[in-house]
C-alpha cells in the first residue's frame, strides 16, 4: 500500500515542473503541455485525497477537470493555428497581437 503523502509529493513535483515550463519555454504548444501537466497534478491530488478520505468527490472533480481541459486544448490549438496563419510564426516573443 502506497501512502497518500507519496502521491501528494509526486503531484507537487509535477506541478512545479509545469510551472517552470510555463515560465521558461517560449513555444505555445510546450506551454499548453505544461499547463496540462499542472492540471494532471491537481487531478492526482484530488484522486489521492479522495481515496485517503474514502469519498468519491475527488474522482468527480477529476472527470469535470478533464472535460474542461479537453475544451481548453481544442480552443487553444485553434487560436495557435489562427495566429500561425496570420503571423507565420508561433514564437511567443515574436508574436504581439496588441501592436497595430
Amino acid at each position: 500500500m502506497v501512502p497518500t503523502s507519496y502521491y501528494l509529493v509526486l503531484a507537487g513535483i509535477l506541478f512545479t515542473i509545469g510551472v517552470l515550463g510555463v515560465l521558461v519555454k517560449r513555444n505555445p504548444i510546450v506551454i499548453f503541455m505544461c499547463i496540462e501537466l499542472m492540471l494532471n497534478a491537481a487531478n492526482l491530488t484530488f484522486v489521492a485525497l479522495g481515496k485517503h478520505f474514502g469519498q468519491v468527490n475527488g474522482q468527480m472533480y477529476v472527470i469535470f477537470a478533464l472535460a474542461v481541459a479537453a475544451a481548453e486544448v481544442s480552443v487553444g490549438l485553434g487560436i495557435i493555428v489562427a495566429i500561425f496563419r496570420s503571423k507565420e510564426t508561433i514564437n511567443i516573443d515574436e508574436v504581439n497581437l496588441m501592436k497595430f
